[in-house]
C-alpha cells in the first residue's frame, strides 16, 4: 500500500516565508511524544546568545534579608541532587514587592545560570485578559532561536518543544503575575536544572500539591525597614528627614514598597518643602479619598491615595498622558502608541514619557516601550474616565487604534508584499511606523502581537466597527504565514460581527473568507468550506469577480483536501471561467495547478503532466517562483506516476531549491515528502527515509499536523522497504491516530492499509493485522471515484490473503 501524495494548497496570496531547517532524523522517541526539534543545521538548535530577558534590578533596594536568604537555601536545596526542576512561589499582596524581590534575586544569582534567564509578565491581575500560558510559550520559543514560522500551533506540542530545549540545561524563569495555576503548568522544564520563580497574589496551592513548589509569603515592610527605604531613595535630594517624620510617611504608605517608592520619589523631588507639609498633603489626600471610597481595605485605601497625591503633582500634559494611556489595549506599549493616543508629537511624548517614569508612574521596559503596573493602570484608568468627556476618550481610542492599523498594514506590505490589499485610507491624524526591511517589519510584529489582538478587541468594543474588520483582514495574512491560528480565529470573529453590524456585505465576505482559509489550514475542512460558501454567495450577490473567483478557488482546494474530488473540479472549473472573464495570467497558472492535483489523485499522470508543464511555463513568464515550485512539486509526482523516477527527481529537486531560496518553509517540508518517494522510487529506500524525516520534523515545527501525519505514514513505508517491519507499524499507527484525530477518513484508510500490511510483514497474530485493514475497506467505500474502488479492492485482495507464519 502507498500513501496519497498531499495536494498543493497553493493560492493568490498564500506565500509562507519562513526561516531556519531541520535536517536532523526523528528517531522512535518522536512516537513516545519525548521529541527534540532542531533549527539550524548540523544539529539541537540551541540560542546564539544565552537569553538574558530579566528586567532591570531595582533601584536602591533594601531589606527582605531573611526572604532573600530563604531563596538562597531553596536553590542550594535544589542543586543537592534534585531530580526535577525546582519551582518557587512567592505570594503577598498587590503593591507589597513581590516582582522586585523576584528580579532582585534573579539578578544576584544570574551567573548560577549560565543557559539563561527567561521572564514574562503574565499580566494575571490586569483590567484586561491575561497573558496565556501558550502566548508565553510562543515569547520563550522566540528568544530560544526557534524560528516564529515553525512554533507549533497545537499546545501540546509547543510546550513539548520548549521542555524539550531547556532539557539539559541550567535556566533561570521568572513567571510574573500569575492569576492560577494553568497559565504556570504549562511553562514548567520537565527535567532538573531549571529553577521557576512565580509570583502571584492568589495561593496557587496546585503547584506545591501536584508540583512541590516552595512558598515564600511576603508581608508589608516592618517600619524600620520601610523609613530605611525612604531614607535611601529620598538622601541624595534632601537633607536628611527626621525618623519620626519617615516613621509618619511609612505608616500611610501602609508600609507597601510600591506605594513608599513613589512617595520618596514625590519628596526627592521636592527638596526644599519639609516632609511634614508634604505628610500634611498626603493626609489630606488620604481624608478626600476616604470621603470617596469605602470598598477598598486599608492597604487598597493607602496605595491609591498615594497614587492620587503623586498624580496631582504633575503637569497638566503629564497628567493628560498618564491618564490617555489607561485607555491602551494592554498595559505594555510603545512611545509610538503612545504619541497617537495622546495625538501629539513624538519626541514631546518621549519627554513626558520620561517624566512619568521618573515618578514611579511607569516602568520602562527599553528605550522605546513601557509599562503600567497593574494597579497604576487600573487608576489610570479610574482617572480618565473620570476627567475627560467621553468624546474626547472616544477620539483618543481611535487615534491608538487607527496607528496599530496603519501600522500593520505598513508592516504586511514589507513581510508580504503580494498579499491581498486592504483599502485602510492615508490616515490624517496618525503617524504609522514605516519599515525599511523584512527582518524590521516582522520584529514589530513580534513585539506587538498580544496587542494586536487587543486592539481588535477594544475597536470593537468601542464599536468602532471598521477599525474592527480591516485590522483583523489586514493581519490575516501574517497569521496564515505563521499559522498563529488561534488568534486568527478570534480576530475574524470579531471582524465578522463588526462587519455584519456595519451592515458591509464586502466585508463580511472578506471575514468569511479569512475564518474559511483558518479553519482549512488548521484542518478543519468542514468547517472552513461552509464560511467559503457563504462568502461565494455574498460576492455573487455584490456581483464580485474577483471575489467568488478567490472563494470557488477556495472551496475546491478544501474539497480536494477532503477528497471530495468531483466537488473540487466542479469548483476548479467556475473559478477557471471567472479568471478567464478577468483575463488573469496568475490565476490561470494556479488554477492549471489545481486542476492538475485532482488529475493526480485519480491517477490520471498523463493529462496532470500536460497541465503543469504549462503552469511552470505561466509563472516562469510571470516570475513568480514560489508558484513555479508547486507546479514542478506536482510535475514531479505527475512523472512519478508515470514511471519516470529519474524525470521525477529533477523536477522535485527544482521545487526543493525554490523554496530553500524563498524560505518557503511549509513547501520545503511538503515536497521533502515528494523527494523520498521519488528516491524510494529509484531504489534508494535509506535515502528516502532521511527525506521522510525531515519532513515530519519540518511539519511538526510549522504546526501543520495533517501534514507531519503524511509524512510519519511515508517514514512508515521507507521502513518496510529496509525490512523493519516493527518500527513501520509504530510510524502508521502514529500517522492513523492523528487523521483519526483530524476526521482525514481517507488518509486514516490510508494509513491503517499500511499498518495492516506492515503488521502482517512483522508476523503480528492474525487478529492483530486484519482489524486495520477491515477498518480501511470499510472507509474507502464511502469515496466513489474510481481509484479509491481500487484501491478497497487492493486492500480486499490484501484481506484475503493466507497469513505469513
Amino acid at each position: 500500500m502507498s500513501s496519497q501524495p498531499e495536494e498543493s494548497d497553493r493560492g493568490r496570496s498564500q506565500h509562507h516565508e519562513v526561516s531556519g531547517s531541520a535536517e536532523d532524523v526523528v528517531q522512535a522517541r518522536y512516537i513516545r511524544g519525548d521529541v527534540n526539534f532542531y533549527g539550524d543545521r548540523g544539529g539541537p538548535s540551541r540560542p546564539r546568545r544565552p537569553p538574558r530577558q530579566l528586567p532591570a534590578d531595582v533601584r536602591d533596594f533594601v531589606n527582605r534579608a531573611g526572604d532573600l536568604k530563604h531563596l538562597d537555601l531553596i536553590l542550594a536545596e535544589h542543586d543537592d541532587g534534585a531530580s526535577s526542576s525546582a519551582v518557587c512561589l512567592i505570594g503577598g499582596t498587590a503593591g507589597v514587592g513581590k516582582t522586585s524581590l523576584a528580579v532582585h534575586w534573579a539578578h544576584r544569582v544570574a551567573d548560577q545560570f549560565p543557559d539563561g534567564q527567561l521572564y514574562v509578565d503574565l499580566h494575571g491581575y490586569d483590567p484586561g485578559p491575561p497573558v496565556t500560558a501558550q502566548q508565553a510559550l510562543d515569547r520563550f520559543l522566540r528568544v530560544l532561536d526557534v524560528p516564529p514560522d515553525s512554533i507549533p500551533a497545537d499546545p501540546e506540542a509547543r510546550s513539548a518543544v520548549y521542555r524539550s530545549l531547556l532539557a539539559g540545561r541550567r535556566v533561570l524563569i521568572v513567571l510574573d503575575n500569575a492569576a492560577g495555576t494553568a497559565q504556570v503548568r504549562p511553562l514548567l522544564p520537565g527535567t532538573a536544572g531549571c529553577l521557576v520563580l512565580v509570583t502571584s497574589r492568589s495561593r496557587l496551592s496546585g503547584l506545591m500539591v501536584r508540583n512541590g513548589a516552595y512558598r515564600i509569603d511576603l508581608d508589608v515592610l516592618t517600619e524600620p525597614e520601610a523609613v530605611e527605604l525612604l531614607r535611601r531613595v529620598t538622601d541624595r535630594f534632601r537633607e536628611p528627614d527626621s525618623a519620626g517624620d519617615l516613621g509618619e510617611l511609612a505608616r500611610l504608605c501602609a508600609r507597601l514598597p510600591l506605594a513608599l517608592r513613589i512617595a520618596a520619589e514625590r519628596a526627592g523631588s521636592r527638596p526644599r518643602i519639609p516632609l511634614r507639609d508634604l505628610i500634611d498633603e498626603l493626609r489630606d489626600e488620604s481624608a478626600l479619598w476616604d470621603a470617596l471610597t469605602a470598598d477598598y481595605d486599608d492597604d487598597s485605601d493607602a496605595i491609591r491615595t498615594v497614587f492620587a497625591w503623586s498624580y496631582r503633582a504633575l503637569s497638566a500634559e503629564a497628567s493628560r498622558l498618564f491618564r490617555l494611556l489607561g485607555l491602551h489595549p494592554r498595559p505594555q506599549f510603545s512611545a509610538a502608541a503612545a504619541a497617537a493616543l495622546a495625538g501629539t508629537g513624538l519626541g514631546r511624548v518621549r519627554r513626558l514619557l520620561d517624566d512619568l517614569v521618573g515618578a514611579y508612574l511607569l516602568e520602562q521596559v527599553d528605550t522605546e516601550r513601557y509599562q503600567f503596573h497593574d494597579l497604576l493602570r487600573a487608576y489610570a484608568g479610574d482617572q480618565v474616565r473620570a476627567e475627560e468627556p467621553a468624546e474626547h476618550r472616544t477620539a483618543a481610542m481611535r487615534r491608538g487604534l487607527r496607528w496599530y492599523l496603519h501600522t500593520a498594514d505598513a508592516a504586511l506590505t514589507m513581510t508580504i508584499p503580494q498579499g491581498g490589499r486592504v483599502d485602510v485610507r492615508e490616515p490624517a491624524d496618525v503617524q504609522p511606523l514605516t519599515f525599511t526591511s523584512y527582518r524590521t517589519a516582522n520584529e514589530w510584529y513580534d513585539r506587538e502581537g498580544a496587542n494586536l489582538v487587543a486592539a481588535v478587541r477594544a475597536a470593537a468594543a468601542m464599536e468602532m466597527y471598521d477599525i474592527a474588520w480591516m485590522l483583523p483582514a489586514v493581519l490575516r495574512h501574517t497569521y496564515a504565514r505563521r499559522s498563529q491560528f488561534d488568534d486568527w480565529v478570534e480576530t475574524s470573529t470579531i471582524g465578522l460581527d463588526a462587519a455584519r453590524a456595519l451592515g458591509d456585505r464586502a466585508a463580511e465576505a472578506e471575514m468569511l473568507a479569512s475564518l474559511g482559509k483558518a479553519h482549512v489550514q488548521s484542518a478543519k475542512l468542514a468547517d472552513g468550506i461552509e464560511f467559503h460558501q457563504e462568502a461565494f454567495r455574498i460576492r455573487h450577490e455584490l456581483d464580485d469577480v474577483a471575489g467568488m473567483l478567490d472563494s470557488a478557488n477556495a472551496i475546491g482546494l478544501a474539497s480536494l483536501r477532503g477528497r471530495r474530488l468531483p466537488d473540487a473540479m466542479a469548483y476548479f472549473a467556475t473559478a477557471q471561467e471567472l479568471a478567464a472573464e478577468l483575463g488573469d495570467v496568475y490565476w490561470t497558472g494556479v488554477l492549471a495547478n489545481n486542476v492538475a492535483n485532482v488529475h493526480l489523485e485519480l491517477d490520471e499522470f498523463g493529462e496532470a503532466e500536460q497541465l503543469l508543464s504549462g503552469a511552470v511555463e505561466t509563472f516562469r513568464g510571470i516570475e513568480d517562483t514560489v508558484c513555479e515550485g508547486e507546479a514542478l512539486y506536482g510535475l514531479s509526482r505527475a512523472r512519478r506516476g508515470l514511471g519516470r523516477p529519474a524525470d521525477a527527481l529533477g523536477a522535485i529537486r527544482q521545487a526543493l531549491a525554490i523554496a530553500r531560496e524563498n524560505r518557503y518553509r511549509p513547501g520545503e517540508a511538503l515536497w521533502s515528502i515528494e523527494l523520498g518517494r521519488v528516491e524510494a522510487a529509484l531504489g534508494r529506500p535509506a535515502a528516502a527515509l532521511e527525506a521522510h524525516q525531515r519532513a515530519a520534523a519540518m511539519h511538526r515545527q510549522i504546526g501543520d499536523r495533517a501534514r507531519e501525519a503524511s509524512a510519519f505514514d511515508a517514514t512508515g513505508e521507507a521502513y518496510r522497504e529496509l525490512g523493519r517491519h516493527d518500527e513501520a507499524a509504530d510510524f502508521h499507527r502514529l500517522a492513523a491516530a492523528a487523521f483519526r484525530e483530524l476526521g482525514d477518513r481517507w488518509r486514516l484508510a490510508v494509513a491503517l492499509a499500511n499498518l495492516g500490511t506492515a503488521l502482517r510483514a512483522a508476523g503480528a497474530a492474525e487478529g492483530d493485522a486484519a482489524a486495520p485493514l477491515r477498518e480501511a475497506h470499510a472507509i474507502v467505500a464511502d469515496f466513489p471515484d474510481a481509484h479509491a474502488r481500487a484501491f478497497g479492492n487492493s486492500i480486499a485482495r490484501l484481506m484475503h490473503r493466507p497469513h505469513p507464519v
